[in-house]
């Protein structure tokens, strides 16, 4: 009869154990998808506070039909998307953990493996189809200098490419002939006619203040003189350049993001 118990005893001590060993596993689950979905919800929340707050600098939420008026690329655009997605993920998965919902937690999963999905191809398609990429690069920077004074945010962003990559352009500072301020046509009353952006000049070292009126006229000298004045180089190469010089960095960023994601990944 005692050995009966015994026996019993060690079953149900057993059984207890893997409970217990079970239990511990779903808890430290629960806690690092809460903590994933926390760092989501917090960048995606930060995201959005940036691009809420450019709009409103820009009067864009108190005129909100303005936003079909802009002829390029908004990055606000790319603040809030992003910011949204990566909330709504966050938040799906932060109840879901916290209220055991299966349909959360299959939506949060999901969403991070298409994410890490879209991750490695794109970098596979960017290294196969680079020719591609840098065609619609070239219409993506044309296509904006049109646009190059209709929004703040999109005029500091090109100036900002710029200044970086010491460019001027898509392939050349003869693509600022693209833009009614800048082009050489006689129609053409602007001061800036036949110019380029200040961003586009070389800068002297000694001075402090930015002279924004340096690219007055500079497309009218000869190529030998404009060289001395501005940037005579385009982004797109300039850009490949860069690339090509740091392209151990830039991989290891990406491998670095993909390694946090599956390490975080539920």
């Amino acid at each position: 009869m005692s050995a009966e118990l015994l026996e019993e005893s060690d079953i149900s001590g057993g059984g207890s154990t893997k409970t217990a060993q079970c239990s511990q596993f779903i808890l430290t689950l629960k806690r690092k998808i809460t903590e994933t979905a926390r760092w989501f919800s917090f960048l995606g929340i930060a995201f959005l506070g940036i691009g809420l707050w450019a709009w409103n600098e820009k009067g864009v939420l108190s005129n909100i039909s303005s936003i079909t008026d802009l002829g390029g690329f908004d990055p606000v655009w790319l603040f809030l998307v992003v910011g949204g997605v990566m909330f709504i993920l966050g938040f799906a998965g932060c109840i879901g953990a916290l209220r055991e919902n299966t349909f959360l937690l299959k939506f949060f999963s999901v969403f991070l493996g298409i994410i890490f999905f879209l991750e490695l191809t794109a970098g596979v398609l960017a290294f196969v189809f680079k020719d591609w990429i840098k065609d619609q690069l070239y219409f993506f920077i044309n296509n904006n200098i049109r646009a190059y004074r209709d929004d703040i945010d999109l005029q500091n962003l090109i100036d900002f490419t710029q200044e970086y990559w010491q460019c001027c352009g898509a392939f050349g500072a003869d693509d600022w002939n693209l833009n009614i301020y800048f082009n050489c046509t006689d129609s053409n009353a602007s001061r800036e006619r036949c110019g380029v952006p200040f961003s586009c000049c070389t800068k002297d070292p000694a001075e402090d203040v930015i002279n924004t009126q340096c690219g007055y006229d500079a497309r009218q000298k000869p190529e030998v003189d404009q060289q001395i004045v501005i940037y005579t180089k385009g982004c797109v190469p300039q850009f490949e350049k860069w690339l090509q010089d740091n392209l151990t960095i830039v991989a290891g960023i990406f491998i670095g993001i993909a390694l946090l994601q599956v390490r975080r990944a539920p």
